[in-house]
């Protein structure tokens, strides 16, 4: 990582004496050679372009959602300062009081009422990095790849703490055992994300938010203490809500 923010910052310099260079010469005039020089600024630039390796593959992202840009809501957003942004800035403070913080929150409501746009805004005021994943979108025919792909989620949440993963339409990838065509592939992802949220309790910096409209369907394991323990109900905006939005 080192190398390339290097390499980069290098590139960005060398940019900016391109104008005195002429491009017919196969090498640089000694003069120009010896004046080059590599400045923070060039890091600094350098640095919003090159992508750490640890946030490579699965997207990893710093949402510029905040609570500006959500109208309403005060309740579910004041319980998730509570359940996410103090465990993942002040973790000291839970160490020191003896308290597990919660490792999942469920938000679940009627489609179209912030719940995506709530797990934005607290990952932004928790300068935590987002993992974003759709249910859907994780599911794979293929024997093994849909479970890989909850394993390598949890692992650049890990590399890339502190960070949010957020699982969008739960209940496609999470739905009671038993039920449904894709049964087999269901409960081998299940297994799995019980698997990974089991062992979250032993690191910090981790917290996994999802969001469903379907919260009766969604199998039971994963509201046990420790997994999806803190569900949230994001109604339907009053008029006051309305209006703020």
């Amino acid at each position: 990582d080192l190398e390339s923010l290097c390499r980069e910052a290098a590139m960005k310099a060398l940019r900016r004496y391109l104008p005195e260079m002429d491009l017919e010469d196969e090498q640089i005039p000694p003069k120009i050679l010896d004046s080059m020089e590599v400045t923070h600024r060039d890091f600094q630039q350098a640095l919003r372009e090159v992508q750490p390796s640890a946030l490579r593959e699965v997207l990893v992202e710093i949402p510029n959602t905040n609570w500006e840009d959500v109208g309403g809501l005060d309740n579910i957003r004041q319980q998730l300062i509570e359940a996410v942004d103090w465990p993942l800035t002040q973790p000291e403070s839970f160490d020191r009081l003896g308290i597990d913080p919660p490792r999942g929150v469920l938000l679940y409501g009627p489609p179209g009422c912030g719940k995506t746009l709530l797990a934005r805004a607290i990952a932004t005021e928790s300068e935590a990095n987002f993992i974003s994943i759709k249910g859907p979108e994780i599911l794979s025919k293929w024997v093994g790849e849909s479970e890989k792909a909850i394993r390598e989620v949890f692992r650049k949440a890990r590399m890339a703490s502190p960070a949010i993963i957020f699982f969008d339409e739960l209940d496609a990838i999470a739905p009671m055992r038993g039920r449904g065509n894709n049964s087999g592939v269901t409960e081998r992802v299940i297994s799995q994300l019980l698997t990974e949220m089991d062992g979250l309790s032993t690191l910090e910096g981790v917290v996994v938010i999802a969001a469903t409209n379907r919260p009766d369907i969604i199998d039971r394991a994963l509201l046990r203490p420790g997994r999806f323990d803190r569900l949230m109900l994001v109604e339907a905006p009053n008029e006051e809500s309305r209006n703020a939005i």
